[in-house]
């Protein structure tokens, strides 16, 4: 299957990943709060083409955390450093969620980098996010169990730092990112953007994201949520696969 379950040191972080398959390089990007066991559909299906490589951020999964504010920026100099540290020229990067907007943000700073991008249900400002999608009401003993159980179980920071983590991923989804489009337009890579019909982002938004890359393409996926990389996961995985083999 691949190389399940190493560390290696970027910049001073401790970084869990695991490797499947064989090929092209496909840098595979958990969403927020997430574990690389959230793609547990996509990551078997992508691996019987690609070389699926899935890092855990900072304050996510085995990876701990670290001083100071977990950040979208901080997350996209992690993934530079994750792959020249592994010493990945370039790679198709294929987010969700958070992940996704690391994506965005590691294709504008690193072009090279970059072969192509899919960013599943991403937003570039955190003013595009619709009021279902607000993190400011939960709290980190109200928060759906299942990703604090995920976290509790499987962090070296131990479980009694749950509400650490959850306050800095709460305080950024709340307060970020706030990509302008202009710096968007900067993407070399051919993208795909990709949402639900009814995600956490208003379709408006997606299509402003959408618009604002040169080369990319859009794709709405119907009849679904902001789960949809679960609940509609063959469409999700056709068409990843279609473009990245386009």
């Amino acid at each position: 299957m691949g190389d399940a379950g190493q560390y290696i040191n970027v910049n001073g972080l401790k970084t869990y990943y695991e490797i499947h398959g064989e090929g092209e390089p496909l840098l595979l990007m958990h969403g927020g709060f997430c574990t690389i066991e959230t793609f547990f559909a996509q990551t078997p299906e992508l691996a019987k083409r690609y070389r699926v490589i899935l890092p855990e951020r900072r304050g996510h999964g085995r990876t701990a955390d670290v001083e100071g504010p977990i950040t979208y920026d901080a997350m996209a100099r992690d993934t530079i450093g994750f792959m020249e540290a592994l010493g990945i020229p370039n790679a198709h990067l294929v987010g969700y969620s958070d992940g996704a907007i690391v994506g965005l943000i590691v294709a504008m700073r690193r072009p090279d980098l970059v072969k192509k991008l899919v960013a599943i249900s991403a937003n570039f400002d955190c003013d595009g996010l619709t009021e279902e999608a607000s993190v400011e009401s939960w709290t980190a003993e109200t928060f759906p169990a299942l990703f604090a159980d995920a976290y509790k179980h499987l962090t070296p920071d131990g479980p009694d730092h749950w509400p650490v983590v959850f306050q800095k991923i709460q305080r950024m989804i709340l307060t970020e990112p706030k990509i302008k489009p202009e710096e968007l337009a900067t993407i070399k890579a051919p993208t795909l953007v990709m949402a639900a019909d009814r995600d956490l982002m208003t379709l408006e938004h997606t299509v402003a994201l959408f618009r604002a890359i040169p080369a990319a393409q859009l794709c709405i996926i119907p009849g679904a949520t902001h789960g949809l990389i679960f609940g509609q996961a063959a469409r999700v995985n056709q068409a990843v696969l279609d473009f990245l083999a386009a």
